[in-house]
């Protein structure tokens, strides 16, 4: 295993610490309460197990609550059937597998239905139980596994944009400092970070006047100390319980529970680095550590190349 690989793991098995396994959530629909409370006794075990008595107040506990894994519906309900309930769902929930319960033979809705994707499975009243169950197990697993090829996407697309606005950065800058702005808020924007500070490093100190965020002092911190020092990441994934970390007044005053810092270097030679805080736990993948440290070699670059210019100039 590469040193690279090592210390993505090193991290990443930090970063996986606050993980925590949560119930996915279900949400059944029926204007019969008895019906919701065998659904509810069903599933509640392996689901956060909402409940709704019509479509109109499935949508309002949708818009309260977000995204569910699996949404479980009547077809003949007043004011509104199952599955024009269920239509109103896909366009803001469209990886949420949809499930109608249906009693009558309304083929041509059902169909429709299908057809059209808003339905992943429908099942005929009397329902089984354990039939049921089997149907809702794979649709879960449907759901994770839609939701996963989705996150993957959407850090492709961040991962291209990201890379995007380095390389037009240096295109535009006039000097290394016009460089830093831009960049920090470009990883801050990729990474959902709080607040992102961008300094440079001259041999083992922070130089104070040249960086993203004047109000925020680094000098003293010990996750950035420490990755000046080892040319490494170092993180703090739960501030608040870190005795060292909390006392400091920075983290108290700014309410920062989650700190990232890449060391920006280009052939072994520290220039920068990159800060990453976060104000709630934060999660990230091991495609994202190696994503910021693709980025962070390529700002090192960026940062080398303007200086190498700026002397020939």
């Amino acid at each position: 295993m590469s040193d690279a690989n090592t210390e993505f793991d090193r991290i990443s098995r930090q970063f996986m610490s606050l993980e925590r396994p949560k119930k996915p959530k279900m949400l059944v629909v029926d204007d019969e309460p008895d019906n919701l409370d065998l659904l509810y006794r069903t599933f509640r075990r392996d689901f956060n197990v909402l409940r709704a008595e019509s479509g109109i107040v499935a949508l309002e506990i949708l818009a309260a609550e977000g995204e569910v894994a699996v949404i479980i519906s009547d077809q003949r309900m007043p004011e509104m059937k199952g599955t024009e309930f269920l239509s109103k769902t896909v366009p803001q929930y469209p990886d949420t597998m949809r499930i109608i319960l249906t009693g009558f033979t309304d083929v041509e809705d059902l169909v429709e239905a299908i057809n059209s994707g808003q339905v992943y499975k429908y099942i005929t009243k009397p329902w089984d139980p354990n039939e049921l169950k089997l149907v809702v197990q794979r649709a879960a697993e449907t759901y994770e596994l839609l939701k996963q090829r989705t996150d993957e996407l959407r850090r492709a697309q961040a991962q291209m944009a990201l890379l995007s606005v380095i390389t037009q950065t240096v295109q535009q800058a006039a000097s290394v400092e016009d460089c830093l702005i831009p960049i920090a808020d470009a990883f801050a924007q990729t990474f959902s970070a709080d607040t992102c500070v961008l300094q440079l490093v001259d041999g083992k100190s922070l130089v104070t006047q040249a960086t993203s965020a004047p109000g925020v002092d680094l000098s003293q911190d010990p996750l950035v100390q420490a990755t000046i020092a080892s040319g490494t990441m170092q993180v703090a994934v739960n501030i608040p319980t870190d005795p060292q970390l909390s006392a400091l007044p920075y983290y108290a005053e700014a309410g920062i529970q989650s700190h990232l810092v890449v060391p920006v270097q280009y052939q072994n030679q520290g220039l920068a680095v990159l800060s990453l805080q976060w104000k709630q736990p934060q999660i990230l993948w091991e495609d994202e550590l190696s994503l910021l440290h693709l980025a962070a070699q390529q700002v090192g670059m960026v940062i080398t190349c303007n200086r190498r210019l700026a002397a020939i100039a």
